[in-house]
């Protein structure tokens, strides 16, 4: 019997997980992937948004606000990488500066700070290779970048530390009500979860789970965003995230460096039937390789070192739907968290974590029963040789460098695997450690790992996978290994 079950295990479940075990709530996480991050939380801008672009009195503008103003200090207790770089949202055309002016009226009803519009001059000054037909932009300096898996685990570790389940590779499949008003949470794996309380954070999936449990049916749409991401080497084109001006299907193409030093350019916006399709296509990767130019000039598109796509949870009314519905008691909605959700999820996780504490009638645990710190894995591209020598006097391990690109070592991947909720997976490693991220992909790396994952958990080879169940990447013919 637990007093809560949560349906999701990206940030937006993650974060409300976190929130409840500072109660004496018994919780699990549910998860149909191999880990945590698999869904919209891994594939998407990584971009803690400041808060502009929302309608005025909307939860997700209210939501928004708040998440940016927590990041920091979250990023702070919990070690995952962020950095206040800021934004620009251009307008290319004198006509556009109208649009503009609406978004910084906008941004200060909602509360943004220290917004103001910048012109050619300065703009240049700001950003060297802004477009030649950029005329003005808005300036907002309270967005940033952040680690969106480092953000993801690291709410999810420090759950699991205050007591929280996970489980993975368990679709729900069905939920039924009790005549005493809990919930049997029906799991693919054949097994019956009893709880007291679910709340939904299945993102692109999250109106089927709504649908199970609530005659008042809510849809949505799989929103495609198909990204280009760059090497390092491209990194510094930009210093702060450039955005379009936004339309009706979103903010438009960006053009971002990221906090692992990359550059990153995209999405588009596609709405698509399947909430499984993030396949990249040739003419959605065009469009991005096209419309990053109306805003930013010479982008090095050579050296692009992979490409990939994520699904937004997009919802026809563009607005988050958390609560419990009238005919479903017991049962909370975190349903339609798109963007900007991966900015608002510290505060979505606050709210959501009310809303369930205030129907159970959860008490706080005794202070200091709480833990509200977790320490990261250290990286160490880029680190100092000081550094790395002192962890190597401590363990041999960190001399062992397994991912050449990134400057991973034996040492951070051991970390990766044997830490709460630790990887089972090739992308599981890359999460946590950004091996496999670097210029050749895990060319050269993935085998190194793979025989690390074998010899950590005693698996078979053919038992390794690239992302769980369905991914595996050896055979065996003869006695012999073959890719």
């Amino acid at each position: 019997m637990y007093d809560v079950v949560i349906v999701g295990a990206g940030v937006s479940g993650c974060a409300t997980a976190r929130e409840l075990a500072r109660t004496n709530a018994c919780i699990c996480v549910v998860e149909r992937e191999e880990d945590v991050c698999c869904g919209t939380s891994k594939a998407n801008s990584a971009i803690v948004h400041a808060g502009f672009d929302a309608q005025t009195g909307s939860l997700m503008a209210k939501l928004n606000v708040e998440g940016n103003a927590l990041m920091w200090e979250l990023a702070e207790k919990l070690d995952f990488a962020v950095r206040r770089c800021g934004s620009l949202v251009v307008c290319t055309s004198e006509e556009g500066i109208e649009g503009l002016n609406e978004l910084l009226e906008r941004g200060r009803a909602n509360g943004v700070p220290d917004l103001r519009i910048v012109y050619r001059d300065e703009l240049v000054q700001m950003e060297p290779n802004i477009s030649d037909t950029a005329v003005a932009a808005l300036w907002a300096p309270s967005a940033g970048i952040v680690d969106a898996f480092g953000l993801n685990i690291a709410l999810a570790e420090n759950a699991a530390q205050n007591g929280t389940e996970f489980r993975f590779n368990v679709p729900v499949e069905n939920l039924q009500r009790r005549e005493d008003g809990t919930w049997d949470v029906c799991l693919g794996d054949g097994e019956r979860l009893h709880t007291r309380c679910v709340v939904n954070a299945a993102g692109v999936f999250s109106d089927t789970i709504h649908n199970m449990a609530c005659e008042e049916k809510i849809r949505i749409i799989p929103r495609k965003g198909e990204y280009l991401l760059l090497d390092t080497t491209a990194g510094s084109h930009v210093s702060h995230t450039i955005f379009m001006l936004p339309t009706k299907m979103g903010k438009g193409v960006l053009v971002s460096p990221t906090v692992h030093g990359n550059l990153l350019v995209g999405p588009t916006a596609t709405d698509v039937d399947d909430p499984e399709a993030t396949n990249t296509t040739r003419e959605g990767l065009a469009e991005v390789a096209s419309k990053c130019a109306l805003t930013v000039a010479n982008v090095p598109l050579r050296e692009v070192i992979t490409s990939f796509a994520g699904l937004r949870a997009h919802q026809a009314g563009h607005e988050f739907i958390i609560g419990m519905p009238d005919d479903a008691p017991g049962f909370v909605d975190c349903a339609a968290i798109e963007s900007p959700g991966l900015t608002s999820c510290p505060a979505v996780g606050k709210m959501v974590a009310d809303i369930v504490k205030d129907y159970l009638s959860l008490e706080m645990k005794p202070e200091g029963e709480w833990v509200d710190r977790r320490e990261g894995i250290p990286l160490l591209e880029g680190a100092p040789i000081e550094q790395w020598a002192e962890l190597a006097k401590q363990d041999k391990a960190y001399g062992n460098v397994i991912c050449r690109c990134r400057h991973v070592t034996e040492a951070q991947i051991l970390s990766a695997i044997h830490r709460p909720l630790g990887a089972r997976s090739l992308d599981g490693v890359k999460r946590r450690v950004t091996a496999g991220m670097g210029r050749c992909q895990g060319g050269f790396c993935s085998p190194k790992i793979m025989e690390l994952l074998e010899r950590e958990l005693g698996l078979e080879p053919k038992e390794i996978t690239k992302c769980g169940p369905g991914s595996e990447l050896l055979v065996e013919e003869g006695g012999e290994r073959r890719a």
